[in-house]
């Protein structure tokens, strides 16, 4: 483990690079292999522009990042957050403790307040827009999203205390899981199952993706899939049920262009079926 986290500790950029794209490669290629859903559509535009966001994304982190490496130093320095507070830990259970307690803070908790903080919802929605979701859509985000879960990442490194080398693995593990539970891919019942106790599966993500609530609203997980369990936001339906969108937004014009999408947060607000938050303006 000491080792491990010492990589971490100084992965190159480059390193971070191939995950991402090798991540990408990897389920893309098993799209086409185990597919759930194989519904035909334009797999080059839609890649395209799920493809453009990925690169806002990692813009804006890569921007930001000295913030996370000072936040890193900082905890480390004044001895601040859980971690630091609980010395002498075997460093397997360190390492663990503080990816539980990022990916409560920086995954779970900053999904389920875009969810119920209307602001935030308008910015999220970019995200559950995409009618075709595969492991392209991991990263499909509005810049504006991109910036406050970075800010609750940061918060996640402050209340845990996590030193830079326990982050980057958050961070690496986080961005493999997602396109890993964002792929069109099938594995076998009992696999699904099994590793749906303790990981965040496709079948167990795709329902946050049906378009109307109450299902939009579950199923907040990214990597740790007790969470939802724990605090009682887990949900299924059958696979075969269920079409991927937002009802607001289900028209071509409104899903498919870069310029439309970014747009969505200052435009008037459209409540779902279900009333979310209401008819306010």
């Amino acid at each position: 483990m000491e080792s491990i986290l010492e990589y971490f500790a100084h992965i190159p950029s480059s390193h971070r690079a191939a995950i991402i794209l090798g991540g990408l490669t990897l389920f893309m290629s098993l799209e086409q292999i185990i597919p759930v859903f194989t519904k035909a559509y334009r797999k080059a535009p839609h890649t395209g522009l799920n493809l453009f966001f990925t690169a806002t994304t990692i813009l804006i982190n890569f921007l930001m990042a000295f913030i996370l490496l000072r936040a890193c130093d900082w905890v480390s320095a004044e001895r601040i957050g859980i971690l630091q507070w609980l010395p002498g830990m075997p460093l397997w259970l360190y390492a663990i403790v503080g990816l539980l307690l990022l990916d409560l803070i920086g995954a779970y908790l900053i999904h389920w307040a875009e969810h119920r903080v209307r602001w935030m919802w308008r910015f999220h929605l970019i995200h559950h827009t995409d009618p075709n979701v595969d492991t392209t859509t991991a990263n499909r985000h509005h810049p504006g999203e991109s910036v406050f879960r970075f800010v609750f990442t940061v918060l996640g490194v402050i209340v845990a205390g996590a030193p830079i080398s326990v982050v980057m693995m958050y961070q690496s593990l986080s961005a493999g899981l997602s396109q890993f539970n964002h792929a069109n891919i099938q594995f076998p019942a009992w696999l699904e199952k099994t590793l749906g106790w303790f990981l965040v599966t496709p079948s167990m993500h795709r329902v946050h993706h049906h378009y109307v609530l109450p299902y939009t609203d579950t199923n907040y997980g990214n990597i740790f899939s007790f969470w939802d369990r724990l605090f009682g936001t887990y949900a299924e339906m059958k696979q075969e049920d269920i079409v991927f969108g937002i009802d607001t937004y289900m028209e071509k014009h409104e899903h498919s262009d870069i310029g439309r999408l970014l747009k969505i947060p200052f435009e008037s607000y459209r409540p779902p079926t279900g009333g979310k938050f209401g008819n306010e303006e």
